[in-house]
């Protein structure tokens, strides 16, 4: 059985500025910026897995 979908909050003052920034952030990026973040990105799940263990 789904459980219900709940409405998307609205972002109001600090909050919204904040999402705001991050948004112009994010497309200014340049080529090589978003490549970097990816590496970054991967090597940090990599060391994550060193040490997580799961147990199924």
């Amino acid at each position: 059985m789904a459980r219900p979908i709940k409405e998307t909050p609205i972002l109001t003052g600090a909050d919204s500025d904040r999402f705001l920034e991050r948004m112009r952030m994010v497309e200014s990026m340049s080529r090589e910026q978003r490549a970097e973040n990816g590496r970054k990105l991967k090597e940090a799940v990599e060391d994550a897995r060193k040490t997580i263990t799961i147990c199924i």
